[in-house]
């Protein structure tokens, strides 16, 4: 969709974000991209301060950023004071989202015929629903996506192709799955028996609630009993493991390869960094932040940021990344140290004759 600066403009204050035009608001752009890649067709944006030196080369025909960014040269520009929220509504705007292709029931799809399927369906070839599933309205369902037996889809739930949803598993509405995604595997519940492992029966079941996205190939165990659950408005990255029987709050955000063991308690708008990992049966409190890489072993406080492995506070972790990184210089200087130190004592010390 080609739209001028001022329809841009519109938008955005119909979201809340008064812009300001410094050039033609009769500009038009039909496309979003970076400052780096636009052509003069296109909109740049400017979100991150470390791009700031690209305004001077770029050929983007206008650009999205912040009051207090100085232009280096004349150029066309739309100054917010959410330039971040701004480049997204100017995205959406222009391009929209996904478009999924259009299958109906597609003939090569295998429902059984005990399950109930909602009005407008988007199935695609060579899905597999199986008995007692029960699916809403507005889904749509990409290939090769297998449904197990007595599971529940809300409304307007995506499954990208080869999304696996063991059975039994409850699905709310306007839950997006990316490709790969396995819902309701067991998970590692063995007891020592002997010199083996006996495997627990996996007898739990996976909620996810509204309004939740999932990237690729992550995986979300089943609880051994009771249910491992997905608070509402939850954001996931790609490949990400949750263990069997833990319970995340509302809107979390994780980046791509967390791990959580089982029996992990979340609290509401926890946010972790890539490659974050949580031991079993430790509970994170409501806003708390854990960054990236960090070794969650112990109990965080709601609030609280965490880094390092063993993970403790930030300001801690600054300081020992600080002094680990100054430690050669370190040794260095306590080898003169003790250098000098023995010189001293060789010069003070008495002879053997006296």
């Amino acid at each position: 969709m080609e739209v001028s600066l001022q329809q841009l403009v519109d938008r955005l204050q119909e979201c809340g974000m008064p812009t300001v035009i410094e050039g033609d608001p009769a500009t038009r752009i039909e496309a979003v991209n970076t400052l780096a890649d636009a052509t003069p067709k296109e909109l740049g944006f400017l979100t991150n301060p470390r791009y700031e030196k690209r305004l001077g080369t770029t050929r983007a025909g206008a650009v999205i950023l912040g009051y207090d960014v100085e232009a280096p040269r004349p150029m066309t520009l739309l100054r917010t004071a959410q330039p971040y929220c701004a480049i997204r509504e100017a995205i959406v705007m222009i391009h929209g989202f996904r478009r999924h292709p259009e299958w109906g029931i597609h003939l090569d799809a295998v429902i059984h015929p005990g399950a109930k399927i909602g009005e407008r369906a988007n199935i695609g070839p060579y899905v597999t629903v199986e008995e007692g599933v029960a699916i809403g309205d507005d889904v749509v369902l990409y290939p090769g996506c297998s449904i197990g037996q007595a599971s529940r889809l809300g409304d307007k739930v995506t499954l990208h192709p080869n999304v696996v949803i063991y059975a039994e598993t409850t699905l709310g509405s306007n839950v997006e799955i990316h490709a790969g995604t396995v819902i309701g595997e067991d998970g590692l519940g063995y007891a020592p028996h002997g010199e083996k492992w006996a495997k627990f029966p996996h007898v739990g079941r996976v909620i996810i609630e509204d309004d939740v996205e999932i990237g690729a190939n992550c995986t979300i165990d089943r609880a051994m009993v009771g249910a491992t659950v997905i608070g509402k408005g939850g954001k996931f990255s790609n490949l990400i493991a949750i263990g069997h029987g833990a319970k995340i709050g509302e809107n979390a955000m994780f980046v791509a390869q967390v791990g959580l063991a089982g029996s992990v308690t979340v609290g509401r708008n926890v946010k972790m960094g890539g490659q974050a990992g949580v031991i079993g049966h430790v509970t994170i409190g409501d806003d708390a932040n854990i960054g990236a890489k960090a070794g969650v072993a112990h109990d965080v406080d709601p609030k609280e940021y965490v880094l390092g492995q063993p993970a403790i506070k930030a300001s801690d972790a600054k300081r020992v990344i600080s002094i680990t990184q100054k430690l050669p210089d370190l040794k260095q200087r306590v080898k003169a140290l003790e250098a000098e130190l023995a010189e001293i004592r060789d010069s003070v010390a008495p002879s053997a004759a006296d």
